[in-house]
């Protein structure tokens, strides 16, 4: 069986879709769908009609001819079947045998049709699987659009909060604003009123000088601009010059820098340092999901070496490495790797040269990285639930994980819904509300072995349990993560042991459950 185009007529002869199957020029397949109606016998049933070269097999369709156009030399009864196939399509694309459905449907018509047929010949498919692979259903694409939706949700909570953040800074520099203007002095239009605020005039006899001078009136200029801020200081300089012409003893302020930011809680260093001091410290970066599991734990290290006297230059340094969780270690480029590897020693690859001096050098750092949970030394659970009232009830607790740290200074932040107040119903250890910042800090000196669980409960009116996401938490520890330590120095030349002193700093850099 040969078949040659498939096609969709109306009843008088015009074709409203057309499918060819073999190469075969245009005007040749339109004169033969201009042949077919003219072949039609009126007043008798037939399901083909023949040519000299080629035959018509068709099937009325209420107002529409299904129509086959093949080869004389096809088997009549394969040509059947293949129409009465077409036949079933048709109603499956379309809803109505119009032919504006037909037209509406088309691409699908003809999409249906190839799978039919391929080449002239008919494939061995069914209904169904045509219905298959006319829809085209992929699970990668389903994979795609739900990665999609989901990161979409991410952004909308994303966005939702950079808008709290930015209505809260809006707040802030509000409240800010309005503090400095009652605070800058502007009652008498003075432009350098601030600035003396920051002036100490020494309480002197000649102080009533200064009040019995009585200032010639002056025309107050036009204002050619509009208010001018940040520039008063030209002005108190002159004041300041009058004032010790005048004689009076003018001490200025120590203004304190302002802070952008929370320095990071890193622990003051107590140890006595040695000729040979080293500094062991460990950086952690983690991000827990608020149900659970580890979204990024990443901890790096370094050891500095800081010689203090030339004499002990030339020395070796000799590691206990007793880590068991993979951690990477890599040696400064100057540093004997062979030695390192063979007997865990930091040396210079060439001994007769001395480790610099009075300079902190960098000469073994590590990093692990993993996704287990059992990496994490201390977990927060931060249960919120919503209440009756419109409001949620929270519910955190920590747990250390590895009893052998000792963490202090830990603080969990936890935000707040604007303009929030708290109601504490529980807490072990210390809190602090701060209504500007609209956050809620936990404080517990000392986490260990002996302390190393506790809980806070509060509720909050008001608020959803996404409100209080993501929480902040630091602390710092003189315990190491890492299991990394110095045992000994020695000298190069003659071996002989090197007093030295030792200092561990653990804190956490970044320390969110998002």
């Amino acid at each position: 069986m040969v078949l040659i185009a498939a096609a969709v007529c109306t009843k008088v002869g015009k074709t409203i879709i057309s499918r060819q199957f073999v190469e075969m020029t245009k005007a040749r397949i339109e004169g033969l769908l201009a042949a077919f109606p003219k072949l039609m016998t009126p007043g008798k049933q037939h399901t083909f009609v023949e040519t000299d070269s080629v035959r018509y097999v068709y099937q009325p369709m209420e107002k529409l001819y299904m129509l086959l156009i093949t080869t004389k030399a096809s088997n009549i009864l394969e040509d059947l079947e293949t129409l009465r196939l077409f036949s079933k399509v048709i109603p499956e694309c379309c809803r109505n045998l119009d032919e504006r459905e037909i037209l509406d449907n088309a691409f699908n018509l003809i999409f249906a049709f190839d799978e039919i047929v391929a080449l002239g010949y008919r494939e061995s498919v069914n209904l169904a699987q045509i219905k298959t692979f006319v829809e085209m259903d992929s699970h990668e694409e389903k994979v795609f659009q739900a990665v999609r939706q989901t990161q979409e949700r991410e952004a909308k909570l994303k966005m939702r909060e950079k808008a709290k953040e930015l209505q809260r800074q809006r707040m802030e520099s509000a409240k800010k604003g309005m503090s400095s203007m009652r605070s800058s002095g502007f009652a008498g239009g003075d432009s350098f009123g601030s600035g003396i605020s920051n002036l100490t005039i020494s309480s002197t006899p000649s102080i009533s000088t200064v009040n019995d001078v009585k200032p010639t009136p002056t025309k107050a200029p036009a204002p050619r601009n509009a208010m001018k801020l940040g520039g008063k200081g030209k002005d108190v300089d002159t004041f300041v010059d009058q004032l010790k012409s005048e004689g009076e003893k003018i001490t200025t302020a120590p203004v304190a820098a302002p802070t952008v930011g929370a320095a990071k809680p890193k622990p003051v260093s107590d140890v006595p340092m040695e000729d040979v001091h080293l500094h062991i410290e460990d950086k952690l970066v983690v991000r827990l999901g608020r149900d659970g599991g580890v979204q990024k734990f990443e901890l790096s290290g370094l050891l500095t070496l800081r010689i203090a006297d030339e004499k002990f230059g030339k020395i070796r340094v000799q590691l206990e490495n007793h880590d068991q969780r993979g951690i990477q270690l890599q040696t400064h480029p100057n540093v004997d790797k062979e030695l390192f590897k063979t007997k865990t020693q930091i040396g210079l690859k060439n001994p007769t040269k001395p480790f610099p001096h009075n300079t902190d050098v960098g000469v073994l750092k590590w990093r692990f990285q993993t996704q287990e949970e059992n990496a994490i030394p201390l977990t927060i659970n931060c249960w919120p639930s919503e209440n009756g009232d419109g409001g949620c009830d929270v519910n955190i607790e920590y747990e250390l994980e590895h009893t052998h740290l000792e963490l202090r200074d830990v603080t969990i932040t936890i935000p707040l819904p604007i303009g929030a107040t708290p109601a504490i119903a529980e807490c072990d250890g210390d809190y602090n509300h701060d209504s500007r910042k609209n956050t809620l800090t936990w404080s517990l000196p000392i986490v260990d072995a002996t302390n190393k669980a506790g809980s806070m409960e509060f509720s909050v009116p008001a608020s959803i349990p996404g409100d209080f996401f993501p929480l902040q938490v630091a602390f710092v520890s003189k315990t190491p993560y890492a299991a990394i330590k110095a045992s000994d120095v020695a000298t190069v030349d003659d071996e002989m042991p090197v007093k030295f002193s030792t200092e561990t700093v653990f804190y956490a850099e970044k320390y969110e459950i998002v």
